[in-house]
Order: structure tokens, then sequence, then C-alpha cells
């Protein structure tokens, strides 16, 4: 049946493009299944609509040699930073906006607009049979996603990745989340949330604090 299927999609779309959807489907598969992104988010003050983040990836396609990061509409990243954690070795980290990324030639999966913006990670080349774990660090600020509406704090963002985790700013405690968490205090006393997206789409997190009464 899957033959029969490929072969009629092959004759109606061509077989390239057939084989490109289904290596975009094994991608991602591919992905999920090994549980290789996770991120976490340490929230500033509020009424700086900052937070702090970082997230590692395992790369091992051979031949990689670089990782993008594109940053999603409405947010700006400032500070970005990598290296490779099996290592310690530091990257350079470059920031391409606009007609920059054209000019680049990258392909970051959208069409490039005038605010499009991507963080480029550049490394060795994967060898086969091996793989590089990397950990890239940035500021991010967003004024949609994160603010302070009265006392509470707001922080409101999809999460795509299979382990997400939001640390609350020192002196914040939770009020609410719209999505379950687990719940646990980190060493210098903030709160931390944990989440687990085991979907292949986004979920939506909704988290509400309020800062303790000295």
């Amino acid at each position: 049946m899957r033959r029969l299927l490929g072969a009629s999609l092959a004759c109606l779309f061509g077989a390239a493009a057939v084989a490109r959807a289904q290596q975009a489907v094994d991608e991602r598969l591919r992905e999920r299944a090994h549980q290789d992104r996770d991120i976490v988010y340490f929230l500033q003050p509020p009424e700086t609509h900052s937070f702090d983040l970082y997230h590692d990836y395992t790369e091992s396609r051979e031949g990689v040699d670089k990782y993008l990061n594109v940053v999603r509409q409405g947010s700006r990243a400032s500070r970005p930073s990598a290296r490779i954690l099996d290592t310690g070795e530091v990257l350079t980290a470059e920031t391409l906006r606009g007609e920059e990324i054209a000019r680049a030639g990258l392909d970051i999966g959208e069409p490039v607009r005038p605010d499009s913006e991507v963080v480029v990670i550049r490394f060795p080349a994967v060898a086969k049979g091996r793989s590089v774990r990397l950990r890239i660090s940035e500021t991010y600020t967003d004024e949609k996603s994160y603010q302070q509406e009265g006392d509470e704090l707001v922080f409101d963002r999809s999460f795509g990745r299979p382990h997400n985790a939001v640390v609350l700013p020192a002196g914040w405690y939770l009020t609410l989340s719209t999505i379950p968490t687990t719940v646990s205090q980190t060493a210098d006393g903030r709160i931390r949330l944990d989440f687990v997206n085991a979907r292949n789409d986004d979920i939506g997190v909704l988290i509400k604090a309020k800062k303790r009464a000295r």
C-alpha cells in the first residue's frame, strides 16, 4: 500500500518533490525520537520584557557545519554565544537580518522578510558516525509575550521543543500555569517550571506569577 501511494504521489507531483517531502517528515520524526532539543528560559524582571535562555542541541548529520536559530517574529535577540559541550570550545555567533540572510544564501525554512532575524552558529563539519553537542545562549526581548499586568508577571509563549523549562525572576512565586508542569526550586531560591511536549506541534504556555511580600 505504501509503495502504491508513493508511486501515485510521484506521478502527480514528481519523484524529487515526494523525496523532499518524505525527507522532511523523516527528519521531524528523528529529532522528536532523539529528544535532543532542550531549552531553558531565565525570566528577568517583567518591566524589562527580557529573558535569557540557552538551548542544547545535538547534531549528528554528516557534513552539517552550522546551526541556524531563527528568531520568531516579535522577538529581538541580543548577546548570542555558543560552545561545544563535548570539548568546551567557544564558537562564533553571527546575527543576520533581512537582506543579509538572502545574500548569505541561507535557507531559514520560511520567506525572508525585512525584519527576519537569524543567529548563525558555525562549527567543524560533523564526521560520519560522529555527533556534536551544542549550547547556544541568547537574550530575548519581547513585549508581547512577556510583560507585567498589575501586580502579576505574565509570560505567554508557545513551546515547540520536547523539553522546556522556565525559571521565574528572584522573589516571584507561581500563581498559574495553563499547561501541566513540574515545579521545583533552584539552588538560589528561584522557582523553576519544567514542561514536556510529547506532541509534534507547539503547546501554548501561559504563566502568571506574583512577587513575594518582603
